[in-house]
C-alpha cells in the first residue's frame, strides 16, 4: 500500500495554481456549510481513531520511507549482515548500519520506556542517535529504533533481542505511540525526552511531577533520571542522583550530583559501549527532539489542512485556486512561523554558569558530518558557553524530515525567514536575534542549502 505524499512528485501543481483564477464563486452559505460539514466530520473520525491514522497519513498501514526500511531490504539480501557473537557485538552493527555514532551514547536510569522491568541505576538503558535515527538498548533486552519518514514522522520499531543473533526481526511496535504520540508530543509520532524525579528504583515519583525536555528548559529542570558526565561550572541539574518524596513532592541533592566526570561508582560502565553519558551529547539530543517535535507536527497539520482544502474543492466543484485561502492558508503560516522560532533557537535557554564542557568523543563524532561554507563554518559548530550553538540555525534544515515538508509550508517557511533575517527590526520574539547572527545564517544556507528560492542568492 501506498500513501499520497504533498512533495514536489504529487498533489496540487502549485506552480499552476498561482496562475489561474477560479472560473466561478460558489454561495458564501454553501462554502459555511461544506466547511462545516467537513470539520465535523473529520473530528468525529479522530475520536474513533487518531488523526494521524487517517486520510492522507495512514500513519499504520503505509510503508515507511526511512533508514530502518532500507536496511531491511540489505538484510534480505545478505541475512548475515547483522549477524553476532554477542548482544554489545549486535549493538555496534546495528548502530554501523544505521550510520549512528557510539559516542553519541547517553544514559537514562529511570523506567519510563517499555523495558522498564530491567531499567534501573544500576542497569540504565543506553540510547545512541543521530539526526535520521535513534536506538534504544538496555542489557539483555530488546533493541529500540525511532526512524523518520518524511510524511509520517517518527516510525518505531523493537528487534526482540532472542532475534538478534540469526536474522535479526526488525518491526514496527505502535505501543510506543502510548508516550510518542500523547499531549507530550502534541498528537503527533515524535520524539520525546522527560526528566523525572527517580526513587532508588528509577520509579518516577508521580506526586512531584516531571517535565518535557527540549532547549527551552534550564538545566535545572533537566536530566532527572539520567546519568550525566561532564563539567557545567556552577549551574545545576537533576542527574546522577536519588529523589525522595516528602508530602506534595519530592528533593534531591543537586550538588552531589554535580560535575561528574565517572560512573563507576554507579554500575558496571564495562557492560556498555562507552563509560558516560556526555552532557554536550544530551544538549545536543535535547535540542534535536524539540526541533523534530516542530517539524512533525507542522508536517501533520498541514498536510491535514490541504488534504481538507482539496476535499472541499472538490466537493464545490471549483478548480483549485490560486493558493491556499482561509484556514488552510492560516495553518501554513502558522507553523512555518513556530518552525522558525525553534529552528532558530530563540527561545533557548542560557547556560548561565560559566558554560558546559564534555568528552572530545562526542563532538568530533558530531562534526564528522558537518557541511561547511567556504568560511569553514558549520551548523554544528558549538559555543558551549552562553548557548549550545555558535550559529542561530538548526542543522537539522538539512534533514529529509525538512526536505519532506508539503511545499507550501517550505515555500512559506522560506519567505518568513527571509524577512526575519533580512529585516533590521525584526517582530518578537525575533527581535533577540542579533544582526551579525542574522547575516551568518543567511551566508551559511546560501552556499550550503540545496533548493533555496531564487532571491536567497547572492
Amino acid at each position: 500500500m501506498t500513501n499520497t505524499r504533498l512533495d514536489e512528485g504529487s498533489g496540487p501543481d502549485w506552480e499552476q495554481m498561482r496562475k489561474k483564477r477560479p472560473s466561478r464563486r460558489a454561495s458564501l452559505e454553501l462554502t459555511t456549510w461544506l466547511c462545516m460539514a467537513l470539520c465535523v466530520g473529520a473530528a468525529l473520525a479522530a475520536i474513533a481513531e487518531d488523526e494521524f491514522e487517517l486520510p492522507p497519513l495512514n500513519y499504520s498501514r503505509v510503508e515507511p520511507d526511512d533508514e530502518v526500511h532500507r536496511l531491511l531490504r540489505r538484510i534480505d539480501e545478505n541475512p548475515a549482515l547483522l549477524r553476532s557473537g554477542s548482544d554489545k557485538e549486535f549493538l555496534q552493527a546495528l548502530l554501523r548500519e544505521l550510520k549512528v555514532s557510539a559516542d553519541s551514547q547517553v544514559l537514562v536510569f529511570s523506567k519510563t520506556s517499555l523495558q522498564r522491568q530491567r531499567i534501573g541505576p544500576e542497569t540504565p538503558r543506553a540510547i545512541y542517535f543521530s539526526d535520521r535515527c535513534y536506538v534504544g538498548w538496555v542489557p539483555g533486552g530488546d533493541a529500540e529504533v525511532i526512524s523518520f519518514d518524511p510524511a509520517l514522522g517518527a516510525t518505531f520499531y523493537i528487534v526482540p533481542r532472542e532475534s538478534f543473533h540469526d536474522k535479526p526481526a526488525l518491526r514496527r511496535n505502535n505501543e510506543c505511540l502510548s508516550c510518542h504520540a500523547s499531549s507530550r508530543t502534541r498528537g503527533v509520532p515524535a520524539p520525546l525526552v522527560r526528566s523525572v524525579f527517580p526513587d532508588e528504583r528509577g520509579e518516577a515519583i508521580l506526586s512531584a511531577g516531571s517535565f518535557s525536555i527540549t532547549q527551552q528548559n534550564p538545566l535545572s529542570e533537566r536530566w532527572g533520571g539520567w546519568y550525566v558526565t561532564g563539567r557545567h561550572g556552577s549551574e545545576r541539574h537533576m542527574g546522577n542522583v536519588i529523589a525522595r518524596e516528602q508530602p506534595g513532592g519530592a528533593t534531591l541533592d543537586r550538588e552531589k550530583g554535580a560535575n561528574l566526570v565517572r560512573l563507576d561508582p554507579f554500575f558496571p560502565t564495562h557492560r556498555y559501549l562507552r563509560p558516560g553519558s556526555d552532557i554536550v551529547a544530551l544538549m545536543v539530543l535535547e535540542h534535536q527532539v524539540g526541533v523534530q517535535q516542530k517539524l512533525h507536527e507542522a508536517n501533520q497539520n498541514v498536510r491535514f489542512a490541504v488534504h481538507r482544502y482539496e476535499a472541499l474543492m472538490r466537493e464545490l466543484k471549483e478548480p483549485a485556486q490560486d493558493s491556499l485561502g482561509g484556514s488552510a492558508r492560516s495553518v501554513v503560516e502558522h507553523y512555518a512561523k513556530k518552525l522558525i522560532e525553534e529552528m532558530l533557537s530563540v527561545e533557548e535557554a542560557p547556560l548561565t554558569g560559566g558554560g558546559v564542557e564534555g568528552g572530545r568523543e562526542f563532538v568530533e563524532a558530531f562534526q564528522r558530518v558537518a557541511i561547511r561554507d567556504r568560511k569553514g563554518r558549520s551548523l554544528r559548530d558549538l559555543e558551549l558557553h552562553t548557548r549550545l550553538f555558535r550559529h542561530r540555525m538548526s542543522y537539522l534544515i538539512y534533514s529529509p524530515s525538512f526536505d519532506g515538508l508539503p511545499r507550501p509550508l517550505r515555500e512559506e517557511f522560506w519567505s518568513q525567514l527571509w524577512k526575519v533575517l533580512k529585516d533590521e527590526r525584526s517582530p518578537e520574539p525575533f527581535d533577540r536575534l542579533r544582526r551579525e547572527d542574522k547575516q551568518t545564517v543567511v551566508e551559511i544556507l546560501a552556499e550550503t542549502k540545496p533548493g533555496l528560492p531564487a532571491y536567497w542568492r547572492p
